[in-house]
């Protein structure tokens, strides 16, 4: 069972402002004029980056000027895509310092302070009040969290009644053993996986009522697929991408994902659920 120390230290990088800057700044790139898109190959830190972003938030019908929760938010690039899109704000909570203190200067740079705000904190016990939050959603969270039945009885404490909730999680589809490292874990001490139906039981547990489910399994080796080729014809990874987040690592772990997902071990699921009016 992973503990919270252990998960954030696992995602800390030590320098990533700095690192995502030069990154930008070899792009021909300045602060003053990066945008939400540039970012993404960074900021968007899943199966399927902004393509898979843009595919789960569509189904929430998030209403313009709602105050929307972001369970995990990372560098926060789901946070500042939806508040553009959507027109609404965006609050975020994260456990590793440093992805909330890279992703607030993020924030500052695209001009979107105001519209996204990022906390450092336990999704289990969150600093919102009861009914804060007119809707939210969670990417790739899941898999560090043991305590799935306390983060969605939270989750269900902090949104308002008939607020939409999505989960787009990396869950276990059948038995076996999986290769590591992972992006999520180098060893099965800190990952911690859990069935579709597992879930579903949950989140209905806390309350919520499930509407939909999604196996994103094909989106996610075509999505590697077209990566690879890509890296391959432009004669290796743009200069930033998600190993300038993950580091030395990132093929090996990439390499184990794609293999665990063909054997059928795991999959990118989303659902999505409503608290009760």
């Amino acid at each position: 069972m992973p503990n919270e120390k252990v998960v954030s230290e696992h995602y800390t990088h030590g320098d990533l402002l700095s690192d995502i800057e030069t990154a930008l700044i070899t792009q021909g790139k300045t602060i003053a004029d990066v945008t939400l898109e540039d970012l993404a190959p960074v900021d968007e830190f899943h199966i399927g980056g902004r393509r898979a972003t843009e595919h789960f938030l569509d189904q929430l019908n998030f209403t313009s000027q709602s105050n929307i929760l972001d369970v995990g938010c990372g560098l926060g690039g789901p946070a500042r895509f939806a508040a553009d899109r959507y027109n609404i704000h965006v609050t975020g909570i994260d456990l590793t310092p440093e992805f909330i203190e890279t992703g607030q200067v993020l924030c500052q740079w695209v001009g979107m302070e105001e519209q996204v705000t990022l906390h450092q904190g336990s999704a289990l016990s969150m600093p919102f009040a009861d009914g804060a939050l007119d809707g939210g959603y969670m990417i790739h969270v899941g898999m560090n969290i043991a305590d799935k039945a306390g983060l969605f009885r939270e989750i269900y404490r902090v949104l308002r009644p008939g607020a939409h909730f999505g989960v787009y999680d990396v869950m276990r589809l059948n038995d076996g053993d999986l290769c590591y490292p992972v992006p999520w874990a180098n060893d099965d001490s800190t990952s911690s996986l859990a069935s579709p139906a597992e879930y579903r039981q949950l989140m209905v547990d806390a309350g919520f009522v499930v509407m939909t489910e999604n196996n994103r399994h094909d989106f996610a080796l075509s999505f590697f697929q077209d990566t690879i080729a890509k890296t391959k014809a432009a004669g290796g990874p743009p200069t930033l991408g998600l190993h300038v987040l993950i580091g030395a690592t990132t093929a090996a772990k990439m390499k184990n994902m794609i293999e665990n997902i063909s054997a059928g071990y795991i999959t990118p699921m989303e659902i999505i659920a409503q608290k009760q009016e």
